[in-house]
């Protein structure tokens, strides 16, 4: 029979400890019996909670752009706002102020050379009118043969414009006489200097650039002291100045008032009857330095749709962009107007090609749905004027208001059309001075970038390359970038 012995009494410590609810472990010490101290064993505090993983970084806002890039500046004509436009120093300064590319005008010398320059009279962006007080060999060379009327081809109704036209072809039976007037697409320059009846060396003997928008706001001491470029300097130009920034810049070249450069240069013996000199020399010099490709660092530009289309038949793979005009904006209602009653209809109304062929409609036809989807057809893009692409208005309206009035902009459609169309728009032009910036703008020109930078341009045209980069690099900050 077992024999029951009682448990003896707990002691002390033992007793605490159980009545911590066995949160501790006992653990005996000494001789191991019952009668031995013991003492707690205290855990390891517990691991520390892992710290909270870092918030993701901020992701930048998506730019508006049709691809998502970082919008261009275009360095129009170079930096003419510091420098005498389309020259060595204007193009390497518009370089060295962080364009993107470096644009310029195409005309056809005398002797079948492309060479930038903006308009194809000299008075007014070269030094020849002073040239010509010492030099009878260039006084010599003055156009002061008028221009004839022609009536137009379509309905002579206010509505389409004036009834008639001036022409440089003062005799329809002599092709060659249109080197005798200075008629530029309707436009009269009568008594002036043609670029086409200089050789490209005559033109580096003995005539240089000068500064020609708001000449009398920018710097003059280089004027007459820079020589004209010809196109393949130009390339040479953002060849070398890719190489030593480290940025790919790309050219972008205009072919200049075509139709009457054809004519000239086929006067000139550039071409035959029916030819196209100033766009196959442009071929031919992009094919010379492998720029004809759809990737090349170029984009070809023109205000005349039929140049840019026989670009394409004849070849052209690189990218291409419809440049588009207009004469003056209605601040009521912040549309374009096109129509005007002087000469300006035949220069910004309409492409002249469409006078020529009795086509009565207007620039805007190509920024509608349809019109965009017509140009998608032969080109990548669409350059339009400034307020074609923001509305420009004055609230409340006041009759004879100036741009300097304008106090409210809007973006107009044309972005999200072109892009839905597949082109990207690049508008133009951008400049520092007061008279050229929409009231609204308070004289700050970097305000006015950034209004078209949020509203999704793809690149802007600028004469102060230096601004346009500035100005970027805020938009890119406040974008997160």
């Amino acid at each position: 029979m077992t024999k029951n012995v009682p448990a003896p009494a707990p002691r002390p410590l033992r007793a605490a400890l159980v009545a911590l609810g066995g949160s501790l472990v006992i653990a005996a010490c000494g001789g191991g019996g019952n009668d031995g101290p013991v003492f707690p064993i205290i855990p390891p505090a517990p691991a520390p909670a892992p710290a909270p993983a870092p918030a993701p970084a901020p992701q930048p806002s998506p730019l508006g752009t049709l691809d998502g890039s970082v919008p261009l500046v275009i360095g129009h004509r170079g930096l003419p706002g510091l420098f005498p436009e389309e020259t060595q120093k204007a193009y390497e300064a518009a370089a060295d102020a962080g364009a993107d590319s470096l644009e310029t005008d195409l005309h056809l010398t005398k002797d079948c050379v492309l060479v930038a320059r903006h308009n194809p009279w000299l008075s007014d962006n070269t030094n020849v009118a002073d040239v010509a007080k010492t030099n009878a060999t260039v006084a010599g060379r003055k156009r002061t043969v008028p221009g004839v009327l022609v009536d137009v081809k379509y309905p002579p109704v206010a509505d389409n414009g004036p009834p008639q036209y001036l022409s440089d072809l003062t005799d329809p039976k002599d092709p060659k006489s249109v080197l005798k007037s200075l008629i530029v697409d309707g436009e009269d320059h009568t008594n002036d200097w043609s670029i086409t009846d200089f050789t490209m060396g005559e033109l580096k003997q003995w005539i240089a650039g000068t500064t020609y928008d708001a000449a009398d706001q920018r710097p003059t001491e280089l004027n007459g002291k820079l020589p004209i470029l010809s196109f393949q300097e130009v390339i040479d130009i953002a060849k070398a100045k890719s190489k030593s920034t480290g940025r790919a810049l790309t050219i972008y070249p205009e072919t200049k008032n075509p139709i009457w450069n054809n004519a000239q240069a086929i006067a000139n013996g550039c071409g035959v009857a029916g030819s196209h000199p100033l766009e196959d020399a442009l071929l031919k010099i992009m094919a010379a330095n492998d720029l004809n490709r759809k990737d090349a660092p170029i984009f070809v530009q023109s205000f005349e749709p039929e140049s840019l289309k026989y670009l394409r038949t004849a070849g052209l793979k690189a990218r291409a962009v419809q440049l588009v005009d207009g004469n003056a904006i209605d601040f009521k209602t912040g549309e374009m107007i096109y129509v005007t009653n002087d000469v300006y209809t035949f220069v910004d109304g309409r492409p002249y090609s469409w006078t020529l062929a009795g086509n009565p409609k207007w620039f805007g036809e190509m920024l509608t749905p349809a019109g965009l989807a017509e140009v998608k057809t032969y080109a990548d893009g669409i350059g339009p004027w400034k307020p074609q692409v923001m509305a420009h208005t004055i609230v409340p309206f006041k009759d004879k208001g100036t741009l300097a009035d304008v106090n409210t902009i809007k973006p107009t459609a044309l972005i999200a059309d072109a892009h839905k169309a597949g082109l990207i728009v690049h508008s133009y032009t951008f400049r520092n001075e007061a008279k050229y910036l929409a009231g609204v703008f308070k004289g700050d020109p970097v305000a006015e970038y950034l209004a078209y930078f949020r509203a999704g341009i793809d690149g802007v045209f600028s004469d102060f390359a230096n601004t346009a980069f500035a100005a970027r690099q805020a938009y890119l900050k406040e974008t997160g970038r």
